[in-house]
């Protein structure tokens, strides 16, 4: 890999031993070797950890078993759709909507490589790297960093850089990519492709936007949860940041977004991989277009593909009728299953003490907002 990556990469197979070294003299390296091996002891898993000779292995095995515990412990049911449209020779750049930290790219590489395809590398905001664990986990986990919150000069340079890498890994490295549609999951259940994202994977490719970006093989992705990761969370944050206040997280309020996503129960998850951007889509009609055009109609192309291959679930339902306070979709869950989430949507109710009315409205949007993105199918 060209050495101007060296401030952003994964790790290299050769860099893999010692970076398992530090993980095995962690802390926390007790917690996360019962989590991923619980059947085995604490030195039977530091003699795996110590063996693994290349990202592959580690991918295959540690990381395997890591979503299988995560589905194991916190889904019903993992399913998918729409790897008849993936060349498992060739590289892609999966933009998805952003839902969980971890769990939107980890879940997804666990079903390339359960399938045959290789794994992506992984875009990882530098606000997450917080610690030596963290980097060295994510790093031999084929995840590269993003940096975030500069002045706009260093993120014109910041952007430019990650879009030059993402090149690099596509066209040369025949690598692909997995990356959010936007910077930050999304709280609101509303996944809108931001447009600077799709600006920032041009950048690096000439004067051509749409040449620049049919080489890279975008390819976007719709995970779905039957239950919100941190929907409590996403429902504290959002209620604090209204009428344009600055939210402020907590001492590692990340971290614990973290460990909520993985242990938290989902029901049931889907990732729905959809047909990549074609070049009869993305051409504009009309002599005079500017590239602020193709930009819009690629982000509308991705929102429209994502938002059809939604995999809406009761959840969804049931929070639409709650908030229109109708019975439009009682025939797409059971009255057990609506008083369920009741159950659960009173509990956020009560961590509140004032404003249920706005809680309300942001906690079921949440569900709710994404029938209405696809049309209430």
């Amino acid at each position: 890999m060209h050495a101007k990556f060296d401030d952003i990469r994964p790790y290299f197979d050769s860099e893999l031993p010692e970076a398992m070294k530090r993980i095995i003299d962690s802390e926390y390296f007790p917690a996360l070797a019962q989590f991923v091996f619980p059947d085995l002891s604490v030195d039977d898993v530091k003699k795996i950890a110590k063996g693994y000779a290349n990202i592959y292995e580690f991918q295959s095995d540690a990381m395997s078993k890591f979503n299988e515990q995560v589905i194991a412990r916190s889904v019903d049911k993992f399913t998918f759709s729409g790897l008849e449209y993936l060349d498992p020779a060739k590289a892609y750049l999966f933009v998805s909507n952003h839902r969980d930290i971890v769990l939107d790219s980890s879940l997804l590489q666990y079903l390339l490589l359960s399938n045959g395809f290789r794994t992506t590398d992984i875009t990882f905001g530098s606000n997450l790297m917080s610690s030596q664990l963290i980097i060295d986990l994510g790093r031999s986990n084929k995840m590269f960093k993003v940096m975030r919150g500069e002045t706009p000069r260093e993120f014109y340079k910041t952007s430019l850089h990650l879009s030059e890498y993402i090149r690099h890994a596509i066209v040369d490295r025949n690598a692909s990519i997995w990356i959010a549609q936007r910077n930050g999951r999304t709280k609101d259940g509303n996944d809108a492709t931001d447009q600077g994202v799709v600006k920032m994977f041009c950048m690096s490719g000439g004067k051509n936007p749409m040449t620049s970006l049919l080489a890279l093989n975008l390819t976007p992705v719709a995970i779905s949860y039957q239950h919100e990761p941190c929907d409590f969370f996403k429902t504290k944050e959002m209620y604090l940041s209204r009428n344009d206040a600055k939210y402020i997280k907590e001492k590692n309020e990340d971290f614990i977004s973290v460990m909520t996503g993985i242990t938290q129960f989902k029901g049931n998850v889907h990732i729905s991989i959809c047909q990549p951007l074609q070049p009869e889509e993305l051409q504009l009609s009309g002599k005079e277009t500017s590239p602020n055009d193709f930009y819009k109609q690629a982000v509308h192309l991705m929102n429209q593909r994502i938002y059809s291959n939604y995999k809406l679930y009761d959840t969804n339902y049931i929070a639409h009728d709650l908030r229109s306070k109708t019975n439009a979709y009682a025939d797409r869950y059971s009255p057990q299953s609506k008083e369920q989430f009741i159950r659960q949507y009173h509990h956020v109710l009560e961590k509140f003490g004032a404003d249920k009315e706005i809680v309300s409205r942001i906690f079921l949007g949440i569900y709710a907002n994404p029938v209405d993105n696809c049309g209430g199918r």
